[in-house]
């Protein structure tokens, strides 16, 4: 049994329903009636699923309860707008931003972040103590200190929030998160990644995809489709080296996680499967995913000791286990018909973990319930675009962006 927490889903759906004002309503209600009573919530699955709309971004939350099922709850307003990268290679109209980590929450300070990378800002909200499953603008938005704003990372204190920006005007920048105030841009770290782009990026491939914190945040990395890593050493002020130093492997190197209890990186790779960067000797190991085309986002399980593989392109999610030499293998394959999974996160209920995916293609989102390895199962689908369009909300497949989870201990 579990004591009533919340948990924060944070999604960010770019795939909404327009709203015809000119000024966006600040708050849309998604359960008008049959709302979950707070007793009954562990979490708020906060499907900031930042619906990305050029006409104004929100984010979308839904609750989770006990028995690890969501609802959905509501979507705010973030004062910012969406934007949808140039796709030259006709794959398909997914994955608008060619990242992960759009979305990002704090466990420690309470509060969630979004990039609006059409109008190149960065929001910020506190996490409502009452009902975590509500949001409460900080301040204003803030620049992103470049263009087209697609991944932000917050440190484990809380207390630094650093982006990566795709566009014309691409690189990183850093922030300090102050309680009541927001983000306060932090000195000498603006730096770039000089790629030849534009605004709103063109891509996928030559675009960042998520920026990241090593364990012991003295280095900020940056996944780039053009084969690389950089990485910046982070000084004791927090500002950065003039320079980033370039960790070459893979084809298409996309999202980011640390192997626990190594010095080592996994990341998904559209062009073959997965990378394995191995920081001690900078090297760089490749495997293939039969099957894979767009294996873009990954999320790992503490309960199952394995990582697990987001492909849109197939509707599939690959599990994989990393040894203690690095070697890897296929555990298992999780087919979702026609759901279309991209950015998705892991929340704890009960000891157990929950992999909570972003269904684009309909809209939704897909709930696999982790059951150790290789046991994996679906446990919820949820439809999105049917409550997004009763309440007048633009959700588009082709927009929807972002996912993050939270719970109140």
């Amino acid at each position: 049994m579990i004591k009533a927490t919340f948990s924060l889903l944070l999604l960010l759906l770019s795939s909404f329903v327009s709203i015809v004002t000119a000024t966006p309503p600040a708050r849309i209600k998604l359960c008008s009636t049959g709302c979950p009573a707070e007793a009954g919530i562990v979490g708020a699955a906060y499907s900031l699923v930042m619906t990305n709309e050029p006409s104004g971004n929100y984010l979308v939350s839904a609750t989770i309860d006990k028995n690890g099922i969501l609802t959905p709850f509501e979507a705010v307003y973030t004062e910012g707008i969406g934007a949808h990268g140039v796709r030259p290679d006709a794959i398909g109209p997914l994955d608008a931003l060619f990242s992960q980590g759009s979305v990002g929450v704090s466990n420690t300070q309470k509060f969630v972040a979004n990039v609006n990378a059409g109008s190149h800002t960065i929001s910020v909200f506190a996490i409502n103590g009452a009902n975590s499953a509500s949001l409460e603008m900080i301040g204003e938005p803030v620049s992103s200190g470049g263009e087209f704003p697609t991944s932000l990372v917050i440190n484990e204190a809380g207390d630094r929030v650093c982006v990566v920006n795709g566009g014309k005007v691409n690189g990183v920048s850093c922030y300090n998160f102050v309680p009541g105030m927001g983000l306060i841009p932090l000195g000498n770290t603006i730096r770039s990644l000089n790629l030849n782009q534009t605004t709103p990026a063109t891509g996928p491939a030559n675009t960042p995809s998520q920026i990241y914190f090593s364990p012991n945040e003295t280095q900020l990395i940056v996944s780039v489709k053009a084969g690389f890593l950089a990485v910046w050493d982070i000084n004791p002020d927090g500002s950065l080296s003039n320079n980033f130093k370039t960790i070459p492997g893979g084809i298409l190197p996309f999202s980011l996680l640390y192997v626990p209890g190594k010095n080592a990186i996994i990341a998904s790779d559209p062009g073959i499967g997965y990378d394995i960067f191995d920081l001690d000797t900078n090297t760089t190991a490749t495997f293939e995913i039969p099957g894979q085309t767009l294996t873009c986002w990954s999320v790992f399980s503490k309960e199952s000791g394995n990582f697990y593989m987001v492909d849109v392109g197939v509707s599939t999610i690959s599990e994989v286990h990393v040894a203690e030499s690095l070697d890897s293998y296929i555990v298992e394959q999780y087919l979702l018909g026609s759901d279309g999974p991209i950015d998705s996160a892991v929340a704890t209920v009960d000891k157990h973990d929950l992999i909570i995916s972003l269904a684009a293609n309909v809209t939704g989102l897909t709930v696999l319930a982790v059951n150790g390895p290789g046991a994996a199962a679906v446990h919820q689908h949820l439809d999105l675009g049917g409550p997004a369009q009763a309440a007048k909300l633009m959700l588009r497949s082709s927009n929807v962006q972002g996912m993050a989870t939270f719970i109140r201990k």
